[in-house]
């Protein structure tokens, strides 16, 4: 198997490529690591390759927060400048700055 490096990295803010949503990410698998039912549950012709990173959110939309788990090759960078709302993120990250959050703590 092909070992995937993460384009994106903890704290940054990202979009989805085809959903109104952004979001923070709080943590990435290297590659697909949710449930059979939860990839089944998306149409085939939407359905993202699972040898990639995956990565988990604390997102957003005009109506609601959530958390989102979205494959790398639907995400973009998030070029707004504008946080992020949602109310968990204080319990992962310190401030706003730069145009992404920094962690409250490290990784080993």
């Amino acid at each position: 198997m092909l070992q995937t490096r993460a384009k994106y990295h903890l704290g940054q803010i990202v979009r989805h490529r085809k959903h109104p949503f952004r979001g923070v990410i709080f943590d990435v698998d290297p590659e697909f690591s949710n449930t059979d039912e939860w990839y089944d549950a998306i149409p085939e012709e939407s359905r993202p390759l699972k040898d990639q990173p995956f990565y988990h959110l604390l997102a957003e939309n005009d109506q609601s927060y959530y958390v989102a788990y979205v494959s790398e090759q639907n995400l973009v960078a998030d070029k707004s400048g504008e946080p992020v709302s949602h109310p968990d993120l204080p319990d992962l990250f310190g401030p706003f700055e730069d145009g992404s959050y920094p962690l409250h703590f490290q990784l080993n």
